[in-house]
């Protein structure tokens, strides 16, 4: 496996430490302190259920990867899918596409990118129903629920319709695009098998950031702050930019303000939450990462 791991690496890290930065001087000198809410039980419990979410997706991508004929015994498979969430700050996550190109006999690209594809359309279906807590409190807010409710009614109907023509016209978009007719056959195998990992997966992100937010001092129902970072989420996913940073952080720390929270205390929020959901991952992806690039060479020399 030849990577540029150095330099791979050396982005990732930098990039890492310009975004916590930027993040924590946009609040006041006690956001730091705040930072010390990770070092605590509730902060413990927080990163495991995000480790529980990479250890239920990455079960969902063995269960596609055995689809293509490339069953993985669970350590090797969870040890790859982790290794993918090294290129996760890449343009719409598409670096993550590189998964099935870990292995010793890589899949192949359209096979790789089927896998990318079936995972990111789950997330989505999985984000946009956790969601409805969020727009339902939004859309119960006085004085601005006439524009939230004709914005959600606007952003249901184009989405419904834009899911109507994709519906119609799938066999036109299958044969100019046969990665999405594999993507299509990818999530045709065990729906509700998927589904429930998908579902469980991202709620219990939601809940780490229902435990950032009580830690400190804001009170929150777990189904509104699950439906706050699926929202943020949802909405950094469509920014388009990497890991949706930028756009994730604004809706999640402008979410929190409407609900009541300063922004000293919605921006911590944001800086734990995101530490926690994205670049505990990347981090975790890296040492995979390097890992398996030992364990690769281990087996070349011999």
């Amino acid at each position: 496996m030849k990577l540029p791991l150095k330099s791979l690496l050396l982005i990732i890290g930098g990039a890492a430490t310009v975004y916590a930065l930027v993040l924590l001087l946009s609040g006041d000198t006690a956001t730091g302190a705040r930072l010390s809410v990770l070092w605590s039980p509730a902060g413990a419990l927080a990163a495991a259920l995000c480790m529980l979410n990479y250890l239920l997706r990455g079960q969902r991508w063995r269960l596609w990867m055995a689809h293509y004929g490339r069953p993985l015994p669970p350590l090797q498979g969870l040890r790859l899918y982790l290794a993918g969430y090294t290129f996760t700050p890449t343009p719409g996550n598409v670096g993550e596409a590189a998964r099935g190109l870990l292995l010793r006999q890589p899949l192949g690209a359209a096979d790789s990118l089927a896998i990318f594809g079936a995972e990111r359309v789950a997330d989505l279906l999985a984000l946009l129903l956790l969601t409805l807590p969020g727009l339902w409190w939004l859309a119960q807010l006085p004085g601005a629920a006439a524009w939230q409710l004709q914005l959600v009614a606007v952003l249901a109907t184009v989405g419904l319709f834009v899911l109507i023509l994709l519906f119609k016209f799938r066999q036109v978009l299958f044969t100019r695009l046969p990665w999405l007719h594999a993507a299509w056959r990818c999530l045709a195998t065990r729906p509700w098998t998927w589904l429930g990992l998908t579902l469980v997966a991202w709620a219990a992100q939601g809940l780490a950031t229902w435990l950032v937010c009580r830690e400190l001092g804001l009170t929150i129902d777990p189904l509104l702050a699950t439906g706050f970072y699926a929202l943020a989420m949802v909405g950094g996913a469509l920014s388009l930019l990497p890991a949706g940073l930028g756009g994730t952080e604004a809706l999640l720390t402008g979410l929190l303000v409407l609900q009541g929270s300063a922004l000293a205390t919605a921006v911590a929020i944001t800086v734990l939450v995101r530490l926690l959901t994205l670049w505990l991952a990347v981090a975790i992806g890296a040492l995979a990462l390097l890992y398996s690039a030992a364990v690769s060479r281990d087996i070349s020399l011999r």
